[in-house]
């Protein structure tokens, strides 16, 4: 028996929003930047530990604003 998955593209995790945190690239759908996922990363939690942190964050949305905080740290 297989299972059907749906694919998120995960252009679609990051956003901008002019008004939202400062217009600052965050998680869609939530008030958390990139920047603080970051920071807390830094500060020695894990991804899995960063999703518990907030509630419904999911694992890939941890990551692709990791991804995102990496590709662009010039920005950030």
């Amino acid at each position: 028996m297989t299972t059907a998955t749906t694919a998120i593209d995960i252009g679609t995790l990051i956003v901008q929003t002019p008004g939202v945190c400062g217009g600052r690239s965050r998680i869609a759908g939530r008030r958390l930047s990139v920047q603080q996922v970051a920071v807390l990363y830094k500060e020695g939690l894990s991804p899995e530990e960063i999703a518990e942190e907030f509630d419904s964050l999911t694992l890939a949305q941890v990551h692709a604003a990791l991804a995102y905080y990496y590709a662009n740290t010039a920005e950030i």
